[in-house]
Order: C-alpha cells, then structure tokens, then sequence
C-alpha cells in the first residue's frame, strides 16, 4: 500500500529537470506547500521531481528516485521476498536489525554509518540524482555504559530538491555542530522505540530541532511505543496523518504547510 501527497497550488512545484540530473535541496532553507493526500504504487515509473519512499521494515526504507536509483537504508540484509538489487545501501551497527556483515555483493554502493574512536567514516556519495552523505553521532552500550565515537550516522539524502534524513541508531541528541551540518531536514525518519535509542520526549525535542516537514516514524516495536511518541507530539504543531499505508511519493512542491507526522506501516518488497 501507498501513499502521495500532491500539490494543490501547482506553481509551487519546482521545474522539471533533465533526466539523471539531481534538483539543488534546500536543507538550509525553509520548505513549504499544501496538503493533499492519493495514491501511488512501488515499481512503477515515479514522477519527475519525485522520490519515493517506501517503508520496509524495523529502520530500513526504500528511496526510489524517476531515473530509477534506490537506495535502502539500515540494510540488513532482507527486503523481501522480490528479486532486485538496489543501487546503495546505508548500514548503522549498533544492532544486527540495522546492517550486515555480508551485504548482496551485487549491490554498487555499501556504505557503513560507524567510524572508530579516533576517526570518522564519512561519506558523499554523487549518484547524479541523489547525493548521500553521513554525520556522525556517538552511540552508547547496550547497558547505557561506555559506548563508541562516531558509532552512528545520520545519513542524508539530497533527491528531487529534498533533504531526506535518516537519524538510524540515534543515542543522544546532536550537538550544534551536528545539528548544523545535517542541515534542515525537509523528511526525516525517527526512531521511536523509548529506549533502546532516546525516551520519545528527547527525540521528540530532536524532531522539533530538524524543523521538518515531514516526520517519518520508524523504529517502533508495538504500537505503543509509538503510540507514545504520538502522546507527546500532541497539541506541538505537528499534525497526525495515518493511512494505514506503507509508501508515500513526494516533491518539494508537495511539503505540507504544516509539520506533519507520516505514519507508514511496514511492509516488505513481496
């Protein structure tokens, strides 16, 4: 099942661009449009100055771009049961349920999120009509102890005039100059477990920070987790959309006009 938000104000759609080329994003400016809610389908042809983002499972979600580019984010390993490869993969480490230690050897581009203590393990990658890139964030024990530099990423995808992030593994809130160089998330996919990464009251905080328009919730074990989430969303200015769907297409004329939360429920590529 899918879901798109179209435009009602068609002047505010951003103008058609040449086949694999990538519309500039605006991850430091402020993005806005109108609300509309229709249908679209995974596999088909996506419109130009689109993305499509499907949700897969856990923290994984598929990125498909008109040229045909995909890119799968947390892979780890299982899409479902449809036969495809897809063009990159992004892997965070700090669970075996977010990458792989034996990514499809088919797959062109294996990015992984975790860097060591003394390094980072960064990434921008230019596929034409999307650029991917990572900022690091630390992450923590299992047990809230210790923990490792630079263990996780916030990875970010520049596509059809979008900044799309992806927050993966997210253990503490990003400090400013993280904050600063992810930029201003136009999407962006959130864990709301309430614990293994962030209780849903800072990570809430983190979402109001990234000013997105559209907030993707991921990461989520029972629908109380977030159903939680949703509790302290409420009465902020972010509205509620739930479907019951598990894919959305959008562009940057598409944004909501308000911050709205985008409940997908997850459904692997059958």
């Amino acid at each position: 099942m899918r879901l798109t938000l179209l435009p009602v104000l068609f002047l505010a759609l951003p103008q058609p661009a040449l086949a694999q080329e990538r519309i500039p994003s605006h991850c430091h400016a402020v993005a806005q449009g109108p609300e509309r809610v229709m249908q679209a389908a995974f596999g088909d042809p996506v419109e130009a100055d689109h993305v499509r983002i499907r949700y897969i499972d856990h923290a994984s979600f598929l990125l498909e771009t008109p040229g045909g580019l995909t890119a799968v984010t947390d892979y780890f390993g299982y899409t479902g049961a449809r036969e495809w490869v897809p063009d990159v993969v992004t892997m965070n480490n700090a669970h075996r349920t977010h990458w792989t230690a034996n990514p499809d050897p088919r797959i062109t581009h294996v990015l992984e999120g975790w860097g060591g203590e003394m390094a980072e393990n960064l990434h921008e990658l230019d596929l034409g009509e999307m650029l991917v890139r990572n900022v690091h964030t630390d992450t923590r024990s299992r047990w809230g102890e210790g923990g490792r530099r630079n263990g996780n990423s916030i990875f970010v995808f520049e596509v059809a005039g979008l900044c799309i992030g992806h927050l993966g593994h997210l253990h503490h809130a990003p400090d400013d100059a993280q904050y600063a160089s992810v930029g201003r998330l136009d999407v962006v996919m959130v864990p709301v477990d309430g614990g293994y990464t962030m209780n849903t009251a800072e990570m809430a905080e983190v979402v109001k920070r990234f000013r997105s328009s559209v907030v993707i919730p991921m990461h989520w074990f029972s629908g109380s987790s977030l159903q939680t989430f949703l509790s302290d969303m409420e009465g902020s200015e972010f509205d509620v959309v739930d479907a019951g769907l598990s894919e959305l297409t959008l562009s940057l004329g598409d944004l909501p006009g308000r911050p709205t939360i985008m409940v997908l429920q997850p459904e692997p590529i059958n």
